[in-house]
C-alpha cells in the first residue's frame, strides 16, 4: 500500500512541468514524508461493547455500544498494537485501513492484553503482508524534538497533528490506572487517537498515544516505544500466555521442546522432549520471533499442525489447542470436565484425569460427576454448573489450598445413566491444588 502512495506521487511529478515538479518538491516537507510513509500502517478500530441499560419502566435490557480508536501494524503478519481501553469488553472488533490507501475492513481478534500497561495486541488475517511502521527507540528522545501523531479522533479517520516532545518521564493517573514514564507532547491527542502512533521526524515509532489531560490544552501523553517492546516480549507475545494451549514448551532460541505435559494435546499427539519445532501451522520457524508470532496466534479449539525434527527425521503431528478453562482445571486440579444435567440439576462430569495429578491421587475417575466443591475455610460448598465455574473458582486460591469434592459415580453399566451418591472417603474427599 505504501508503494501505491509513492506511485501516485511519481505520477504527479512526471505529468507536470519542471516548475510544477519544483513546487511539489518544496511542499514535500519532512512531515509530509513521515505521514505518507506511515499512513498505510495506521488503522481505525471500531468496536461493539455489550452494555446493560434500563428503560423507563425499570426493565433491564442489553444493547451494543459502539466505540472507536486507533492502532498501528507492527508485524506484517497482521499484528496490531493499540490501547487496552480501546478494545475493553468488546465482543466485536473491526479494523479499517485508510480509505485513501485501500479502505479494507478486517475482523480482528484480541490475542493478548495488559490492562495495567493499557496495551493490547490484535490480529487480522489477509492474503498479502500488511504494511508496518519501523520501530524506533525512546531512549534518546530530546525535549523539543519534532513529533507527529496519527489517529482517528472522534471517528475522523487519518487525522495528523504535529508537535514537539514537551517533557519526558511523566507520571499520570487516568481512568483508574497509574501510568509512569510517559512521553508528554503538545501534538493534539483527542479521543479516538488512543492506540495510534507517535512518530519522530524519521518516521519511526517512538510511542503509542494513550491519554490526554482533559483539563488543559495541548497536553497529550504516549507510552514510550521501548516500554511497548518490553511489554510485547514479556506479556503480549510470550508463548506461555497464548490463549490456545498445546501442552508443550520450547526453548525459544533453539525451538527445542523442553517440557511436555502428560496427557496434554502435545503428549497425546506424540510430541517428545528434544524435538525441534521447525514449522507451526505451515509457518517455517527460523528465529525466536517466528515462533512467538506463530504460537501466540493459536486460538482455543483450533486445529494445529506441528512439524518437528527428531534426530535425522522430520515428523508431523496434528492436535487441537485447549482453552484456558481446560488448562487451568487440568494443571491445577488434574481433571478435564464438561457440563452435565442430572435430574434437572446442573453439575460437571469428569472426562479426563491427569496421571499423577491431585484428582488422580484422590481417586477420581472419568465419568465421575462433581456436584460441589468446598474450599478450606469456606462455610459451605459451591455447586458447579460448567467447566468455567470450576476454573474461575481455582483462580481464587494459591497452590496447596485444600478443596473438598462431593463426587457421584454411575454404578449402572448398561448405558442408562443414573447417579447414585457414594458417601465413602474415596468419593467425598479432598485434594490440594498445584
Amino acid at each position: 500500500m505504501s508503494a501505491l502512495i509513492a506511485g501516485l506521487a511519481l505520477v504527479q511529478l512526471q505529468s507536470g512541468t519542471p516548475q510544477d515538479r519544483a513546487a511539489y518538491e518544496r511542499r514535500l516537507t519532512p512531515i509530509v514524508q513521515v505521514v505518507q510513509a506511515a499512513r498505510p500502517a495506521v488503522v481505525y478500530i471500531e468496536t461493539n461493547v455489550p452494555v446493560v441499560g434500563r428503560d423507563v419502566f425499570g426493565t433491564l435490557f442489553r444493547q451494543n455500544q459502539r466505540s472507536s480508536g486507533s492502532g498501528v501494524v507492527i508485524f506484517e503478519d497482521g499484528y496490531i498494537v493499540t490501547n487496552f481501553h480501546v478494545v475493553r469488553g468488546a465482543n466485536e472488533i473491526n479494523v479499517q485501513f485508510d480509505t485513501a490507501v485501500d479502505g479494507k475492513t478486517y475482523a480482528a481478534t484480541v490475542i493478548n492484553a495488559s490492562e495495567s500497561e493499557d496495551l493490547a495486541l490484535l490480529k487480522i488475517d489477509g492474503e498479502e503482508p500488511f504494511p508496518t511502521i519501523p520501530m524506533g527507540t525512546s531512549a534518546d528522545l530530546m525535549i523539543g524534538e519534532t513529533v507527529v501523531a496519527i489517529g482517528n479522533p472522534y471517528g475522523q479517520t487519518l487525522s495528523v497533528s504535529q508537535g514537539i516532545v514537551s517533557s519526558l518521564h511523566r507520571d499520570v493517573q487516568a481512568s483508574g490506572l497509574s501510568f509512569s514514564n510517559l512521553i508528554q507532547t503538545d501534538a493534539s491527542i483527542n479521543p479516538g487517537n488512543s492506540g495510534g502512533p507517535l512518530l519522530n521526524i524519521n518516521g519511526e515509532l517512538i510511542g503509542i498515544n494513550t491519554v490526554m489531560n482533559m483539563q488543559a490544552e495541548n497536553i497529550g501523553f504516549a507510552i514510550p516505544v521501548d516500554r511497548v517492546e518490553q511489554v510485547l516480549k514479556e506479556h503480549l507475545l510470550e508463548p506461555s500466555r497464548a490463549r490456545g494451549w498445546l501442552g508443550f514448551e520450547v526453548d525459544l532460541d533453539s525451538r527445542t521442546v523442553n517440557e511436555v505435559t502428560p496427557g496434554g494435546p502435545g503428549d497425546n499427539a506424540g510430541i517428545k522432549v528434544g524435538d525441534q519445532v521447525t514449522s507451526l501451522n505451515g509457518r517455517v520457524l527460523e528465529t525466536a520471533e517466528d515462533y512467538r508470532l506463530a504460537r501466540i496466534a493459536i486460538q482455543p479449539a483450533q486445529e494445529v499442525s506441528v512439524r518437528v525434527r527428531r534426530g535425522a527425521l522430520d515428523r508431523s503431528f496434528d492436535m487441537r489447542a485447549w482453552d484456558w478453562a481446560d488448562v487451568l482445571t487440568y494443571l491445577r486440579a488434574g481433571v478435564l470436565v464438561e457440563p452435565v444435567v442430572i435430574n434437572t440439576s446442573r453439575a460437571v462430569r469428569v472426562r479426563k484425569v491427569r496421571p499423577g495429578g491431585p484428582a488422580a491421587q484422590l481417586g477420581v475417575q472419568p465419568e465421575d460427576v462433581i456436584e460441589t466443591v468446598q474450599p478450606e475455610g469456606w462455610p459451605r460448598a459451591r455447586r458447579l454448573g460448567s467447566q468455567d465455574d470450576l476454573a474461575l473458582l481455582l483462580t481464587r486460591f494459591p497452590p496447596q489450598t485444600q478443596l473438598t469434592f462431593e463426587l457421584w459415580r454411575d454404578d449402572d453399566k448398561n448405558g442408562v445413566f443414573e447417579v447414585t451418591p457414594k458417601r465413602t472417603e474415596m468419593y467425598h474427599g479432598s485434594l490440594r491444588l498445584e
